[in-house]
């Protein structure tokens, strides 16, 4: 059995929460014994705070995605900053940058979205916190923020899509690449070329739970922290290390770039 580290599950999500206890117990069966919890917004710290604290398996992070950068205001950043100072989180996320086209609907203009993506880089550097990074349509300007602001915490891409050489703009400021479920589509071929190319030591795994669901899944189903295994897998048909050596890397990639103990 290998030992997993889920690097991006939402397992406050009332989905996740609803199939409790038995999931928990079905990931430990499957070897994913630790999970990072990433927030989205301000409304949910409390309850992912409160549900981090039953297992110290279950690690928090404490963020205002850019998804919900209409709604965020002052205040929370001010809650951010109390969150941390109580509660420890292990990073600030998940933030970053979503310049992809349906965000209009959510009149949240990428100027915005730099300002709290900046003010969140702030926080992270004062309490010397890794961040976790949601980045859609946006890796070029992102990557060129992190550069400009001098940010030295590193962190984790959640969800990468784009170019190697994009990728390399983190891996080189100090980032791993998350791989979730849409590594398991045949489809996925620049995807699956770049966990090729890539060095292993800048791969973690990832579900996105209960989103990104996995190839031939029943989509009306959430998406699991127990399939983690099947992106493992996948990255060992794709790569020459064994399964065992990726389970071993990946795990001590995570460890290492969120400082886990």
């Amino acid at each position: 059995m290998h030992q997993l580290i889920d690097s991006h599950c939402h397992w406050d999500h009332p989905r996740l929460q609803n199939l409790q206890p038995d999931l928990w117990q079905s990931c430990l069966d499957q070897g994913v014994t630790q999970l990072i919890v990433p927030a989205t917004q301000a409304s949910h710290f409390q309850r992912q705070i409160t549900l981090c604290q039953l297992n110290p398996h279950w690690h928090l992070a404490l963020g205002l995605h850019p998804y919900f950068s209409h709604i965020h205001s002052s205040d929370h950043l001010q809650l951010l900053h109390q969150a941390i100072v109580a509660h420890k989180p292990v990073a600030v996320g998940e933030i970053g940058l979503d310049f992809s086209p349906d965000m209009s609907s959510k009149r949240c203009t990428q100027a915005e979205q730099e300002v709290w993506l900046l003010a969140q880089l702030d926080v992270a550097q004062e309490y010397r916190l890794p961040i976790i990074v949601h980045c859609r349509k946006a890796n070029d300007r992102l990557a060129q923020l992190l550069r400009r602001h001098a940010f030295a915490e590193g962190g984790i891409v959640h969800a990468f899509s784009g170019s190697q050489q994009q990728a390399q703009a983190f891996t080189k400021q100090g980032f791993k690449i998350g791989f979730g479920g849409t590594l398991t589509y045949e489809r996925a071929q620049a995807m699956q070329r770049l966990a090729i190319a890539l060095p292993l030591a800048d791969i973690v795994l990832e579900t996105d739970a209960p989103d990104m669901p996995m190839a031939g899944s029943d989509r009306s189903l959430p998406n699991r922290p127990d399939y983690l295994p099947r992106v493992l897998q996948q990255l060992a048909t794709l790569r020459p290390e064994s399964v065992e050596q990726i389970a071993k890397q990946t795990y001590t990639n995570t460890q290492q770039v969120l400082r886990l103990d």
